[in-house]
């Protein structure tokens, strides 16, 4: 099996899991927590300035995690994020 069928092997087992009528709604993530309210500090927060008007701000993330050395271009999965590398193994 190759890498793309694991991980849309991983996804399905996960959602088959979840049975529709047992995923939570709105109201339901309100009832344990309360009302929410956005945080403050948070207000004035955009990605204003990250990307010229018009182009790709998915770019502009991999030109700025470059630049601070922080892009992996391994090309991991999300199911070695969740399960780890089979290599790890």
């Amino acid at each position: 099996m190759n890498q793309p069928d694991d991980m849309v092997d991983v996804l399905r087992s996960v959602w088959a899991a979840e049975a529709a009528d047992e995923r939570p709604t709105g109201k339901d993530l309100d009832e344990p927590v309360g009302p929410t309210k956005p945080c403050k500090n948070m207000q004035d927060v955009s990605f204003d300035g990250l990307a010229e008007p018009g182009s790709d701000l998915r770019q502009a993330w991999r030109d700025k995690l470059a630049r601070e050395g922080k892009l992996d271009t391994s090309g991991g999965s999300i199911r070695d994020l969740i399960l780890g590398s089979r290599e790890a193994r």
